[in-house]
């Protein structure tokens, strides 16, 4: 009875020293370490100079965070011969988006509202940190975790992320956030891919001037977003003065339709820091922000 009991206490024990390790936690790869030091070398740095960088990706490792993000900004800051010392502050703040993406995902998951089990974490925590890079507030992604959910449905982890990333594309087209985080959250629940929410996002910015002047109307949009409209239909007949705001949503010409080399054509790799908004992966730039669409 004594041994069966010790062995209790033995496995109750294991299983709390495994729960404190992270279950998920993302190691800096030999590969990873091996290309710093050579960078590093190269540059002419002694390795004391670039070991409280290394420190902080193994660091976030440890805590679950992913380290590949992080040691391309290391990577591709030392290629371009930047100081270590000013390296640092860029990891750190990729670190912090990715403290703040982990929170949010653990704490929406708690209320129910995101599906941990839906989706890649990874890419979701890469995508979170790119849309709070971006401008996206966490208070505003929490918002658009409740405001996704439809039919007592749960948000699965990378929609959140493509969300959050196109409610920041909407907020650098000057989109009012309630208004975005409403749109948004509409494609989310009529079950929009990544690279389709990124689609409405980056047509609604490059008609900015005509939403500002009151030629797009967004509640029409929504409209429509709510009927199962993709973003390609809702443009393509209003450019052709069909539905949308009742008159030609984009005056500029033709150089919106069709045939444009940005469309996504799949679901999104959520990236950190993200090259640009065509769900493609992180940015090497080293300022932490993703690309722009102009």
């Amino acid at each position: 009875m004594r041994r069966t009991t010790n062995i209790q206490i033995y496995l109750v024990g294991l299983v709390m020293c495994l729960g404190t390790s992270p279950a998920l936690a993302d190691s800096l790869s030999t590969q990873d370490r091996e290309e710093i030091n050579r960078l590093r070398s190269a540059q002419g740095h002694s390795a004391e100079e670039v070991n409280g960088l290394l420190e902080q990706v193994i660091k976030a490792g440890e805590k679950g965070l992913p380290t590949e993000p992080l040691a391309n900004k290391v990577k591709e800051g030392l290629a371009k011969g930047v100081e270590p010392k000013r390296i640092d502050p860029v990891v750190r703040q990729l670190v912090t988006h990715f403290e703040s993406a982990q929170e949010i995902l653990q704490e929406s998951t708690a209320k129910g509202m995101v599906d941990a089990l839906q989706g890649n974490r990874q890419r979701a925590l890469e995508g979170l940190a790119e849309a709070l890079s971006r401008g996206t507030t966490a208070e505003e992604v929490r918002e658009l975790a409740k405001t996704s959910q439809g039919g007592g449905g749960k948000v699965s982890q990378e929609s959140l992320a493509s969300g959050a990333k196109s409610l920041a594309i909407l907020k650098e087209a000057r989109i009012p956030s309630k208004d975005g985080t409403a749109l948004v959250a509409e494609g989310i629940r009529q079950g929009y891919r990544s690279a389709e929410l990124a689609d409405l996002a980056r047509e609604l910015k490059r008609r900015g001037s005509d939403i500002q002047q009151g030629r797009v109307n967004l509640q029409n949009i929504k409209d429509q977003v709510s009927k199962g409209q993709r973003a390609d239909r809702i443009f393509r007949d209003s450019d052709q003065g069909g539905s949308g705001s009742g008159e030609r949503m984009d005056r500029s010409g033709s150089s919106d339709r069709g045939g444009r080399d940005d469309r996504g054509g799949h679901d999104d790799r959520s990236g950190s820091g993200g090259r640009d908004d065509r769900g493609s992966r992180p940015d090497r730039s080293g300022s932490g922000h993703g690309g722009r669409d102009h």
